[in-house]
């Protein structure tokens, strides 16, 4: 069989074939994203560096969740989400992952109990600038949280944000009646506002500890000097996720 023998003009033709090929597939790739099927930005779904992925995720780490738990609480569950490397659970006693713990059996009548409890400890996380209360039964987007830590780190007054309203009780005026406080399932606030919050608090009777949590910073802070934030319920679940073709009871025991 005779050789064939490679000449200027086959070895041309070929490098304008390989160029050309190559330069097809870069504009697939580029024009279809199969590049960014295969990079880490595309592991989490968009077109971010892995640099500025880190620099994102980075800022979680001023953030400690603060996250009552009783023994129905499905600790597993909530360690299988974005909130596992930051969640502060509040136990009655001392348990596999408890972080704060109050020495206490605690019951829905005397929640207000634990909620002074953990915002004597948190006076002491003075590597963490950024706090959220969380229900266990609710659950919170990532980037929204990010979304607040961008905006809110390092602000120059006490910052509490959820979805505000006012307490109020007949049968126990005292100094929680009137005091602006968030809703439960979620509210963030920052260092600031831990570091003004009134912890001798009087009041009487069984309160809601939420209402509680806002008559320490109505008392300690001043309302006049906090900065009060809406939530955005779009980004926050309670009682129940719902989204696409997902439908998850958040609450499916019954325990309160």
């Amino acid at each position: 069989m005779a050789s064939i023998k490679p000449t200027r003009r086959r070895v041309f033709v070929a490098l304008l074939i390989s160029a050309f090929m190559a330069t097809s597939l870069l504009f697939a790739a580029g024009r279809y994203g199969y590049w960014q099927a295969y990079t880490d930005a595309g592991i989490f779904g968009n077109s971010l560096s892995r640099s500025k992925i880190g620099a994102e995720y980075a800022l979680l780490d001023k953030l400690a969740v603060i996250f009552p738990v009783n023994n129905n609480t499905d600790m597993q569950f909530y360690q299988n989400t974005w909130l596992r490397n930051y969640l502060y659970p509040v136990c009655d006693w001392p348990g596999p992952g408890c972080k704060i713990v109050c020495h206490r059996l605690s019951t829905y009548r005397s929640l207000h109990k634990k909620t002074k409890c953990f915002a004597r400890a948190i006076k002491r996380f003075e590597d963490k600038e950024l706090f959220i209360k969380l229900d266990d039964d609710a659950l919170v987007d990532i980037d929204y949280v990010i979304g607040l830590i961008k905006k809110y780190q390092g602000y120059h007054k006490p910052v509490y944000i959820s979805d505000h309203q006012r307490a109020g009780s007949r049968k126990y005026p005292d100094a929680l009646n009137g005091v602006r406080y968030g809703n439960g399932k979620f509210y963030m606030f920052n260092r600031k506002l831990v570091q003004c919050l009134d912890l001798d608090i009087k009041y009487r009777g069984s309160r809601n500890e939420d209402s509680v949590f806002g008559g320490m910073v109505s008392n300690g802070c001043g309302e006049n000097n906090v900065e009060y934030v809406q939530e955005d319920d779009r980004w926050i679940w309670h009682k129940e996720y719902t989204n696409k073709n997902k439908h998850i009871d958040l609450s499916f025991i019954k325990n309160h």
